[in-house]
């Protein structure tokens, strides 16, 4: 088996701002996202880029432009309560853009009617919101539309059917949409667009508010920077296909992404529960054939992070290379859609002994919109040379998915990842495996409790956990670990383990291998 090349199975996925080569592909997607109204002119984006770059964004895939928003800013007290699109946007040009008002206006949303299930609408309002943070506004205001209000106009008045769809028993495109997006209702104006029929002329005013605003002055301040981890403790049962992998995979991953989480965890080669279909009895012969499913299995979590908006961490999988060696990787899959990958350093002695496993040679540090982390598997975090690595390449989450058979085995990784997180001031998390394959040699039985790890001082939870799980049952963990809290406690802790280094006395000498 050749070396596996993980750029056919990256999706790239990226918002950014929007350049002058895009508006016709703009205009395309207009027509084909809101037929039978009237389009931009190719002069308005124009000025759009002129006035206000930085308020215009697309959302890229694979190079191809499948949305679109469009935003200015104003002093919105100086605007009629009553309002219309055109009194807003000055008949779409934007030139009443004010770089010196309070609040973004979102004058347009738009996504390719191909790509609606892929949370591209929620991404794009994320990039509003990060630059109303960044370039402190007081808040974002949206004239949004009421598309299904036509199909009710005869039984409601427009207030009516505001109501129906705020108390969940109608749905609306839009408004539905809007208000999961943490948008409140302002007031309905009518006369909004005249040619917005599906309206009847209609739209909602929503706000939503930059609680981090600061209103004697424009600097910004971050005192926050929350990240959300899914750690999924994972029954091994017996299955009859990979589909059935698939599904439960997927269903830990919508429960991820349910809870606005910007990450889940997996398990440490928890894909050998496929094993229990392939009847092989012989353990080498059954990992090879567990690794004939590599590509299924980066096709399916590349998908998922994408579909779900989430970062995936893949647990660990075993993959044959060219060299004809076997390596336990753990894959990273970005919600962009970019794969990174890190191999296991230290192989257990039964590892090596059933199924012959390849020792990696590099620690690596990833980049992910969350900050950077690093991936050690299992035995590698009883190795605190490794976390001082991370930690000085500059990591601030250790992620280290584990497979125990036993609650020895189990305390090993536990303790380590503790002190782990004490002596790098590092938050670390541990996703294990439970349950049982009776029919699958060496991996008949499993023991775990996962959790999420912080260092222990006043600011952070208290013994150092964020949460754990029960043990030995399949459940998931959802905590929230701070960033910003911890660059501060580095910084003025009631002990600094990473400053108060003796530098002058010892170092770790990292033979970096390019692997």
């Amino acid at each position: 088996m050749t070396k596996l090349d993980l750029s056919k199975f990256e999706k790239r996925l990226m918002i950014r701002n929007t350049e002058y080569k895009d508006i016709d592909k703009i205009l395309q997607l207009q027509a084909e996202c809101f037929p039978g109204m009237e389009p931009w002119t190719k002069a308005q984006l124009k000025s759009h880029l002129d006035l206000f770059q930085e308020g215009q964004f697309v959302a890229e895939y694979n190079g191809e432009i499948i949305g679109s928003c469009s935003s200015l800013i104003i002093n919105f007290d100086e605007y009629d309560d009553r309002h219309s699109w055109d009194d807003v946007t000055d008949k779409g040009y934007i030139t009443n853009h004010n770089p010196d008002g309070y609040n973004l206006y979102g004058i347009e949303v738009m996504v390719d009617p191909q790509y609606r299930r892929m949370k591209i609408g929620h991404r794009l309002y994320e990039a509003r919101k990060e630059l109303v943070r960044r370039l402190n506004l007081k808040s974002i205001i949206i004239g949004g539309r009421i598309p299904n209000y036509y199909k009710y106009e005869s039984e409601m008045s427009a207030r009516e059917y505001v109501e129906e769809v705020i108390h969940h028993r109608i749905y609306d495109p839009v408004l539905s949409f809007q208000l999961i997006n943490g948008f409140t209702l302002m007031r309905i104006n009518p006369n909004y667009l005249p040619d917005d029929r599906q309206s009847s002329k209609y739209a909602t005013l929503m706000e939503w508010n930059n609680v981090e605003y600061l209103p004697q002055s424009k600097r910004f301040f971050k005192s926050s920077y929350p990240v959300r981890i899914c750690v999924v403790q994972y029954m091994m049962r017996q299955i009859d296909s990979f589909e059935d992998f698939a599904n439960q995979v997927e269903y830990y991953t919508d429960v991820a992404s349910d809870a606005s989480s910007d990450f889940v965890v997996f398990p440490e080669i928890f894909t050998t529960q496929l094993m229990s279909f392939l009847d092989e009895k012989i353990p080498i012969n059954a990992i090879r054939k567990v690794t004939e499913y590599t590509e299924q299995y980066m096709e399916l979590f590349s998908n998922l992070a994408i579909r779900y908006n989430i970062n995936i961490i893949g647990g660990s999988h075993f993959v044959q290379e060219d060299d004809e060696e076997i390596y336990n990787i753990s894959y990273l899959f970005r919600r962009d859609g970019s794969i990174e990958k890190q191999y296991k350093l230290h192989i257990t002695p039964n590892e090596q002994k059933w199924w012959g496993i390849s020792r990696g040679d590099q620690v690596r540090v990833f980049d992910t919109d969350c900050g950077k982390i690093a991936i050690l598997i299992c035995y590698d975090i009883e190795f605190p040379e490794l976390a001082r690595i991370a930690t000085d390449m500059g990591a601030k989450i250790i992620f280290t998915p584990f497979c125990t058979e036993d609650r020895q085995g189990y305390l090993r990784v536990r303790y380590c990842a503790q002190a782990r997180a004490v002596e790098n001031q590092i938050y670390t998390v541990i996703a294990g495996t439970v349950g049982n394959l009776p029919q699958t040699e060496n991996m008949d039985i499993q023991y775990a409790q996962s959790a999420i790890f912080a260092p222990s001082d006043f600011e952070f939870a208290r013994d150092g956990i964020v949460g754990e799980t029960n043990p030995n049952i399949e459940m998931v963990l959802i905590g929230d670990v701070d960033l910003e809290v911890l660059r501060r406690k580095r910084q003025n802790g009631t002990v600094r383990q990473l400053k108060d280094r003796r530098t002058d006395l010892y170092e770790i000498d990292y033979k970096h291998k390019k692997f």
